[in-house]
């Protein structure tokens, strides 16, 4: 009788990947950490486990959006406050203090929620520079942009 293994959580190996988003299409980059957060491109991937890999990305602030969505994609926030609803382009949220921020929800975005996203979200490292505090753990750096010709986008860069 053949039977399906089942990855316990002691037995995961994590792998540590930097990606360099510099140029890459927001959407496209988000669905490929996803997938390397949740281990899905693993061939032990056990949907119950947390078995995905450690993601350092890095130049969070220099992803770009194809079509419109530079000056129509709008998100919207509430201060706690009645009549407190407020909203923000995409444009504004890269240039403020956090543009990392903009990577990290769209890829909580594309996990199934629940404990087991937030213990995966943990693994996932975004910079809006160069610079990272995970040189001591050697990453391998995943070229995203050789993945597919569509990870890129060869329009004028977003805030410029």
């Amino acid at each position: 009788m053949k039977t399906t293994p089942s990855l316990k959580p002691a037995e995961v190996t994590r792998d540590w990947i930097l990606i360099d988003a510099e140029g890459l299409v927001l959407g496209r980059l988000a669905a490929i950490i996803a997938q390397r957060l949740r281990g899905k491109h693993k061939p032990q991937f056990t949907p119950h486990v947390d078995c995905g890999d450690n993601i350092v990305v890095i130049n969070a602030e220099k992803v770009r959006l194809t079509g419109n969505k530079v000056g129509q994609k709008l998100f919207h926030y509430h201060t706690g406050y009645p009549g407190g609803i407020k909203e923000r382009t995409i444009t504004q949220r890269l240039e403020g203090k956090n543009p990392g921020h903009v990577v990290t929800k769209a890829v909580e975005r594309m996990i199934t929620r629940g404990p087991l996203q937030r213990q995966q979200m943990k693994h996932l490292y975004v910079y809006a520079g160069t610079e990272h505090p995970h040189a001591g753990q050697q990453p391998r750096t995943l070229d995203v942009a050789a993945l597919n010709r569509k990870n890129t986008v060869n329009s004028q860069k977003i805030g410029a």
